[in-house]
């Protein structure tokens, strides 16, 4: 057997687990089904291009499947000009705007067969059918396979995500073995926070993806309730790692800092052999923003971004959340994390806050700092910190204390104190 069949064959076999993996319904398929959707991806497979091409959009159409696919040149280069301002005109006198792009790769994929016409001649891109061997009909469980099929060869702009990075300080000074031990460490935390919230009933659906040194972590929920989910895991990641550290012999456990912000980002699947990996990375202004912010964090902070965004509610409205209500939104949640156990010590209470200084009537503000960073550009953060009294041990004191960063020639910043929303630390 030729190599190439070999490949095909590995191809198929996990393009079926994926199918499993998308959704129980599959197991209620037909094989006739479950054949057709195999062979559709296989198609999609071939569209793609080995990563040359994205498939933008998909409908139903002539007993088959229509879809939209665009060379990921073009891609950006549709993107730079619908964002460009002042700029001549491309050929395409309707050229798309920016808007209309980001809401093309943000919602449903599928679309009505006019809609999909009209979007291949906006873009000037090629339209291309996929015949099936059985009309598959507009049964929800085949939608639902087909857009997250379609998704995976495509890209997704995601208008608010919230996402943690943890940074492991020093790792470019340590040998490769404790460089890897450091980054098992770490890894070990993330799984173990994770399963924390996951003992407490709290629903979590979280990716990552390394950035060498450290990870980026983000919940594939955007809703509001799981942003916060996020926030709580970055608290219990710290907490497990600085339980770590004191019982930990040489240089095994890593010294972290870390940083939560909320923007906007896109979702795309890397290539891993010659398929798209099944699960996403992001790169956008909030992994931007945050890569910016770590690189001014000191060993041991927690930087929250100045964020402002419009955020999904659990009734399904939205609102715009900055980052002071944000972290007043996470204090009203924190009682779901009562009776956690960390190091076999039950948890009694949790108080996180951002920082600031002590006005005379005994309340606190919340400071607010400009750092620059290498490239010259300020932005706006707050000092973060966590207190987690467990019963029976030594609290655990997460961050940085405000006091301590007047005295910090490296922040080199300048801090603006705001009113305070928020109550004051206990």
């Amino acid at each position: 057997m030729g190599m190439a069949d070999e490949s095909g064959i590995l191809r198929l076999a996990s393009v079926g687990s994926y199918l499993d993996a998308l959704s129980s319904i599959t197991a209620a398929m037909s094989l006739k089904e479950r054949s057709d959707l195999i062979h559709l991806d296989k198609c999609l497979h071939r569209l793609w291009g080995l990563g040359q091409n994205v498939i933008l959009c998909w409908t139903l159409e002539d007993e088959g499947v229509s879809v939209v696919v665009l060379p990921h040149y073009s891609v950006a280069s549709v993107a730079a000009a619908a964002a460009s301002r002042g700029l001549p005109q491309s050929d395409n006198p309707f050229r798309p705007s920016e808007d209309f792009f980001k809401a093309l790769l943000s919602g449903k994929r599928k679309l009505s067969p006019r809609h999909l016409d009209h979007v291949a001649r906006l873009l000037g891109a090629e339209k291309a059918h996929v015949p099936l061997r059985a009309p598959l009909g507009n049964h929800p469980a085949h939608e639902h396979i087909i857009e997250t099929m379609v998704k995976r060869y495509s890209i997704t702009y995601v208008p608010s995500r919230a996402v943690a990075l943890f940074d492991i300080v020093g790792f470019g000074l340590l040998h490769p073995f404790e460089q890897m031990a450091q980054l098992n460490s770490l890894s070990y935390s993330l799984n173990s926070a994770q399963s924390k919230l996951l003992e407490k009933k709290i629903g979590v659906d979280f990716a990552r993806t390394t950035t060498g040194d450290g990870f980026y972590v983000w919940n594939r929920d955007p809703d509001l309730d799981a942003s916060i989910n996020l926030y709580h895991l970055m608290y219990l990641v710290l907490a497990d790692n600085a339980i770590a550290r004191r019982k930990a012999q040489g240089s095994t456990v890593p010294r972290l800092r870390a940083c939560f912000h909320i923007g906007s980002c896109y979702e795309f699947h890397q290539s891993e052999g010659l398929n798209p990996t099944l699960y996403h990375y992001i790169v956008g202004d909030v992994t931007v923003e945050l890569a910016r912010m770590i690189d001014r964090a000191l060993p041991n902070q927690i930087l929250l971004g100045d964020f402002r965004s419009e955020a999904r509610l659990p009734d399904g409205t939205t609102a715009i959340v900055d980052a002071v209500d944000f972290v007043m939104r996470a204090t009203e949640s924190l009682h779901q994390l009562k009776g956690l156990e960390l190091s076999g010590e039950r948890i009694e209470s949790i108080k996180t806050y951002l920082t600031g200084s002590r006005q005379g009537n005994g309340e606190f503000t919340v400071r607010r700092i400009t750092v620059n960073d290498k490239h010259g550009i300020s932005r706006q953060v707050y000092n973060a910190k966590a207190n987690i009294y467990r019963r029976n041990a030594d609290p655990i004191l997460l961050g940085i204390e405000d006091r301590l960063l007047a005295s910090i020639e490296a922040l080199n910043s300048h801090s603006e104190h705001l009113a305070s929303r928020m109550p004051a630390p206990v």
